[in-house]
């Protein structure tokens, strides 16, 4: 069969859009079996039940059958599933809306892209769900952990104009963060370090070397032995903010990666990351306006969220 000219992808499922991967040169006598060698955490079996829903296609939009010959140096889309997936029980909040972004204020334990053993409880595919853009994409990212402002980008056309204003560094972005108090660090301070990934897929850590990260930090308030900082990251190096605390003996109040990694288990809702993203400040490249969005939420002392939730 020749297959049809032009690309085929697959529309989003109730906010879902498919996972794509590309196929390699190989002899795999079927895409099946590819699949299986390629996905040791999914069955054979899983597999071919998703062919059977025709939840597996290729980019031409011709299904993929547990019997169709594989042939390298071509895409393939499937819809994923996650099961019995939680729902977290906190609700993200859109703060802004035009012709070209959402602006939300996110709150912890929410992922902002699904990954993991995260699908429908992520911003992205709840936004998609409750506003009915599929075309939405997250302009930037932050932690699962930490709460805030996340920026998405509505039209495809203009987007890569947005995500320049973060690989530009022409974001002004304000952190908020309670962690302790120590009289011998003097602030405010500007910390320079370079942060590479640490050996486990979890962390970062930082080495000797030429910066690749810079956090601006500065004291807001002192409560006896805790104080709220506000820290301004010129780069985005992951968990760049947690590393940089943690290393001058300021681990945020609530992390369970910095300084140690503790088990994973059973996520407590009580004892949220006490990280927020406060702010954000950029002249809009379409508009040319400037733009100011500052989150509702608020960090507090005693690990708790004065709005009554993370």
């Amino acid at each position: 069969m020749t297959p049809p000219t032009g690309h085929f992808v697959p529309p989003a499922r109730n906010g879902i859009g498919p996972s794509c991967i590309g196929l390699p040169a190989g002899a795999w006598p079927a895409t099946l079996d590819f699949l299986t060698e390629r996905f040791p955490a999914i069955s054979r079996d899983v597999w071919q039940q998703r062919m059977r829903q025709g939840d597996v296609v290729d980019e031409y939009g011709i299904p993929v059958t547990p019997s169709t010959p594989y042939r390298g140096h071509r895409r393939i889309y499937y819809y994923r599933a996650v099961p019995d997936e939680p729902r977290i029980p906190f609700d993200e909040v859109v703060l802004f809306q035009d012709e070209q972004l959402v602006v939300v204020d996110k709150p912890h334990f929410l992922p902002v892209v699904p990954s993991g053993g995260y699908l429908n409880e992520t911003v992205l595919v709840r936004l998609k769900q409750k506003l009915g853009i599929d075309t939405l994409v997250p302009v930037h990212r932050i932690d699962r952990d930490t709460a805030g402002l996340v920026m998405f980008s509505k039209q495809p056309a203009t987007r890569a104009v947005y995500h320049a204003l973060f690989s530009q560094r022409n974001v002004k972005k304000t952190y908020e963060a309670i962690a302790p108090w120590r009289a011998d660090v003097t602030l405010p301070l500007s910390r320079e370090s370079r942060i590479v990934e640490a050996g486990h897929f979890m962390l970062q850590h930082e080495v000797s070397g030429p910066p690749n990260a810079v956090t601006h930090l500065e004291v807001l308030a002192v409560r006896g032995a805790l104080a709220r900082y506000a820290l301004r990251p010129v780069t985005g190096k992951r968990h760049q903010l947690r590393v940089h605390m943690a290393a001058l003996g300021l681990p945020i109040v609530g992390d369970g990666l910095y300084p140690t990694l503790t088990p994973a288990g059973q996520i407590d809702y009580a004892q949220p990351l006490q990280l927020l993203a406060r702010s954000i400040e950029f002249v809009d490249p379409v508009s040319g306006e400037p733009r100011h969005f500052e989150s509702q939420r608020r960090l507090n002392w005693d690990n708790r969220d004065e709005s009554g939730g993370p």
